[in-house]
């Protein structure tokens, strides 16, 4: 179990809705991981590093809609910049299925 937050910490996290218009192998990840261009509506489209290959194509994450956290200072991992955190549940075996919503949702629509 982990530590106990409060509400205030939870709300301060802004995860949207997007959907996912590119997907490609990052070429130079040191783990396998996609290249993600992800359109946020109003928010704008931004970039995300995903180590989601293990159950994952390319070809099928386009189109996809997908939770991420917007509101976290870029990271650079090696020569691509990261912009959001796409979120995802672990599996034991260490891979990463996404969280995405069940029924189509408006791109940038704020999670609560």
């Amino acid at each position: 179990m982990s530590e106990k937050i409060n509400i205030k910490d939870f709300t301060s996290l802004d995860i949207r809705v997007g959907t996912i218009l590119t997907a490609a192998p990052a070429p130079d990840a040191k783990i396998p991981a996609y290249h993600l261009e992800i359109d946020f509506g109003a928010l704008g489209t931004r970039r995300s590093s995903a180590r989601i290959t293990d159950h994952y194509r390319p070809e099928e994450l386009v189109g996809s809609q997908i939770l991420a956290v917007v509101n976290l200072p870029p990271k650079q991992i090696g020569s691509f910049k990261s912009e959001v955190l796409v979120l995802g549940g672990y599996e034991p075996d260490g891979s990463v299925k996404l969280l995405r919503p069940d029924k189509p949702v408006t791109n940038g629509a704020r999670v609560r």
